[in-house]
């Protein structure tokens, strides 16, 4: 089985001393369909260590520069998806299966505007309960909801 590994983190920044959580819309990768709402994040390429991919991803996907990884968070997120990409009628449902691994840190910024990149749609700061109601996938609210208590537990 085909296996895929990226990296990204979950960003936030501090208002009135709560929490806004960053999320992406994801183009929809099938026409009709809603797109995905989730967190930077993208491929881990040769010879880059995780934090530089999810560094580099982050720059990428919003532009934000100003990030502080914040020590002691590293999560991981498990998967299969189907590789389908291009793919149509029978081809599309013969596609092999894939098992991805996503490492994610946890970063604060300073940075309020966000310059999307063409993989995605829009984007929104929100807090934890509303952020967590847009994520799309149930792994991604997990992971959101440990983030917030992590963040929490730094003040």
């Amino acid at each position: 089985m085909p296996k895929e590994k990226s990296a990204g983190a979950i960003i936030y920044r501090m208002e009135n001393s709560i929490p806004y959580y960053l999320l992406l819309h994801y183009t929809p990768s099938n026409e009709g369909k809603k797109g995905q709402w989730g967190f930077a994040k993208g491929h881990v390429e040769e010879g880059e260590t995780e934090l530089e991919t999810a560094k580099r991803e982050i720059a990428e996907e919003t532009g934000i520069l100003d990030l502080n990884i914040i020590s002691g968070f590293k999560e991981l997120e498990k998967y299969f998806f189907r590789k389908s990409y291009g793919l149509e009628g029978e081809a599309k449902k013969k596609a092999p299966w894939v098992f991805k691994l996503v490492v994610f840190f946890l970063a604060e910024t300073k940075t309020k505007d966000v310059k999307i990149s063409d993989e995605h749609i829009g984007f929104v700061w929100l807090p934890i309960n509303e952020a967590v109601k847009k994520t799309t996938f149930k792994n991604s609210k997990k992971l959101l909801e440990k983030a917030n208590d992590f963040v929490l537990a730094l003040k």
